[in-house]
Order: structure tokens, then C-alpha cells, then sequence
């Protein structure tokens, strides 16, 4: 008998309370409309969203689990573009706030660290470029 595949931890995929909590948000936020197309899983768009911020890779590798590069792609603008992770973001917060799960008192960001560009800083000092200055000119 074959083994099954498990499943991505929940830091790629949207776990099912957190989706609980996201969907009516979706609901209320981008409705779907009487006619046209019909939706794609929202919930694969998510999770497609939440894969491609992770790993910062291109819109064009994601894998397509998750649906097609470029219907992830629109529905991250147009929810970007409605507010929508906002929303969610004050969801989450509120919550913790709540359940006491944020220290308030110490907070840190965390940054990208990458190779400076052009190499960074040389040993010694860096020569300071004068500019040229147009010759004065009077109309």
C-alpha cells in the first residue's frame, strides 16, 4: 500500500480555524458577483499568496498547486488594492490582544540582510565627487 504524502506545515497553507476567520472577511470585503466567471478557491489563492511571500521567488514559480501564476498575481493586487490584508492583519492583532499572545512592551522588525550592492563600503575613505556646476549663464 502506497504511503501518503503529508501535508505542507501550516506556515505554507492557511490552517482550517485561521481560514475560519479569513472567509468571512473575504465574504464582507470582495463579494462574488451575480454573474461571470466562476471564482477560483480563494483558499488556494491564499495559501499561493502566503507560498510566494515566504520564499520570495517570481510571480511565475509558484508551484501550481496553487492555481495559475497569474490569477494568484490579480487576486493579490486587487486585495492589496481593497484593503483586504489590512483587514486581516487587524483580525490576527485584535485577536492576540485578547488572548494576551503579544508582549506589547518589545517588539523587533525583521529585515532582508543582503550583500551591499557595488560591494559595500572599501577599506579606506570614500573620495568625495565635487560636482559640476554649469557655467552662469544670464538671459
Amino acid at each position: 500500500m502506497p504511503t501518503r504524502k503529508r501535508r505542507l506545515p501550516t506556515l505554507w497553507e492557511v490552517p482550517d480555524g485561521l481560514w475560519e476567520r479569513i472567509e468571512p472577511l473575504l465574504d464582507q470585503a470582495d463579494p462574488p458577483k451575480a454573474r461571470g466567471r466562476h471564482r477560483v478557491d480563494r483558499r488556494r489563492v491564499l495559501d499561493g499568496i502566503i507560498f510566494r511571500l515566504r520564499t520570495s521567488c517570481q510571480w511565475s514559480h509558484i508551484p501550481h498547486v496553487y492555481g495559475d501564476d497569474s490569477t494568484i498575481h490579480r487576486y493579490f493586487q486587487h486585495w492589496c488594492a481593497i484593503g483586504l490584508f489590512e483587514k486581516i492583519w487587524a483580525l490576527l492583532v485584535e485577536e492576540c490582544d485578547e488572548l494576551q499572545g503579544v508582549d506589547w512592551a518589545w517588539q523587533a522588525a525583521d529585515a532582508a540582510m543582503r550583500k551591499a550592492r557595488f560591494g559595500g563600503a572599501r577599506l579606506g575613505r570614500t573620495p568625495r565627487i565635487e560636482r559640476k556646476t554649469a557655467p552662469n549663464t544670464a538671459f
